[in-house]
């Protein structure tokens, strides 16, 4: 169906009166919702009502505490101040044996170095403080080998072997 006159003037009125794209559609038959919404783009139309919203939730400010009425023939108790709390500790890091810490226990400045098969139930980590990165000082000295400098030398079959790629 194309858009004669009267629809486009009954699509006006129930825009305006805040029906949906796909209400009018229905409405009107014969059109789609998206048919419905390019017309609407076309003509313009922008001033509709505007569909129902949710009211928006206002703060109110908390109502002051009632006063509390005590019964006459009660003694009021005096507040006692507070004790003063105990200093905790200091936080200080056991020398552990390696492979005490587990998943769970792990810390931020333990040594992550896994000891064992991690399918086994007796997998553990190193767990010794870690000053720098994530091993102890032993493993990182492991795990990080220094850069080698200069190259070494190749032997005389290696030396044929790359000399074969440019014959």
């Amino acid at each position: 169906m194309g858009w004669t006159d009267e629809r486009v003037e009954l699509l006006k009125k129930l825009w305006q009166d805040g029906l949906s794209a796909s209400q009018i559609a229905k409405q009107l038959g014969g059109v789609t919702r998206n048919a419905v919404i390019g017309k609407v783009h076309r003509l313009g139309l922008s001033g509709r009502a505007a569909p129902s919203k949710p009211a928006r939730t206002v703060f109110k400010a908390p109502r002051p505490a009632r006063p509390v009425t005590a019964a006459p023939s009660a003694p009021r108790r005096i507040a006692e101040p507070p004790a003063v709390a105990a200093q905790p500790a200091p936080v200080r890091y056991v020398e552990e044996a390696p492979g005490t810490a587990t998943v769970l226990t792990l810390g931020a400045h333990m040594c992550k170095w896994p000891i064992g098969d991690p399918a086994m139930d007796n997998f553990t980590f190193c767990g010794r403080r870690s000053s720098e990165g994530p091993y102890c000082h032993e493993h990182s000295q492991v795990a990080y080998q220094p850069a080698q400098t200069g190259k070494k030398k190749s032997s005389a079959a290696e030396l044929a072997r790359s000399l074969r790629r440019y014959i």
